[in-house]
């Protein structure tokens, strides 16, 4: 059983700080596997997401990342230490549907209308339909889709369905929105016009985002916080702080600080892959 987190003090004021949205503290996850020889996912892993943060997740392929992601939604269940989601274990979370999940594929329903598709975790909720309809097209106006609500996922880019899936993710009005490397099979062009998107979309909401990348460059220009990964075992190498303006155009990536943070991810990485077997 999970224990919730312990009570903090800010020091400036004397007064409760914030507790965090998300903590883990030494977790661990191993899958078990048929020849007797368990694969460690997740090892020891401490970290604390502060409400309002955008924290990137990013390390090679097969690290954790979406293994750590998962275990935040309660869709995989640690093998050893203890995490917390505002407050709570990731189960009540869950049940509570404190978040919303955006995955790698927009993962659209072809037979329902884009707005059928935004409605439907409202619809199995049991929300009545004029409310899910009015936060489906509410959602869909903030993603830049409105205009295409009676349209099929078919009918739309590839960027424009996983606009659609965000939308969706928000229609739960989640504090937390969990990314498994939702622009990772996209074109430059679009990744980079989504990634400006959704840079906004973070500021007007004030949701906190974790977000799953491969991107050195995607990592720095959307995070608050970068977390860098090891190869398996995945483990946390960095917690390395991104302290660009929030408000943030593409022209950033070409400034000194951007680079400075970029190189210190890549070091991380190469740090990372000194460990590998």
């Amino acid at each position: 059983m999970h224990s919730p987190s312990p009570s903090r003090t800010n020091g400036a004021t004397g007064q409760p700080a914030p507790a965090p949205i998300v903590e883990a503290r030494s977790l661990s996850l191993v899958y078990p596997t048929a020849d007797n020889r368990p694969v460690t996912a997740l090892s020891e892993v401490d970290l604390t997401i502060a409400r309002g943060d955008f924290v990137s997740l990013i390390g090679p392929s097969g690290c954790g990342k979406t293994t750590l992601l998962r275990v935040i939604a309660d869709l995989e269940q640690p093998t050893g230490g203890r995490i917390t989601v505002e407050g709570l274990t990731p189960e009540q979370a869950r049940l509570k549907r404190l978040y919303g999940y955006v995955f790698q594929a927009p993962a659209l329903y072809p037979w329902r209308t884009v707005e059928r598709n935004v409605m439907l975790p409202l619809e199995i909720m049991g929300i009545p339909r004029a409310e899910r309809q009015a936060r489906a097209r509410e959602e869909l106006q903030r993603v830049g889709l409105s205009g295409f609500e009676r349209k099929f996922p078919w009918q739309l880019s590839g960027g424009m369905q996983q606009r659609a899936s965000i939308a969706r993710a928000l229609a739960l009005k989640p504090d937390l929105l969990l990314m498994d490397e939702p622009f990772g099979a996209l074109d430059e062009i679009t990744r980079d016009h989504l990634n400006l998107h959704l840079t906004q979309l973070w500021r007007s909401t004030g949701k906190t985002c974790v977000f799953v990348t491969h991107s050195i460059a995607e990592a720095v220009f959307l995070s608050t916080r970068i977390v860098v990964m090891s190869p398996r075992p995945g483990r946390i190498l960095d917690v390395i702080d991104c302290d660009l303006p929030r408000e943030r155009t593409l022209d950033i990536r070409e400034s000194p600080e951007f680079a400075a943070i970029a190189h210190r991810v890549r070091d991380g990485l190469k740090e990372g892959h000194s460990y590998d077997d």
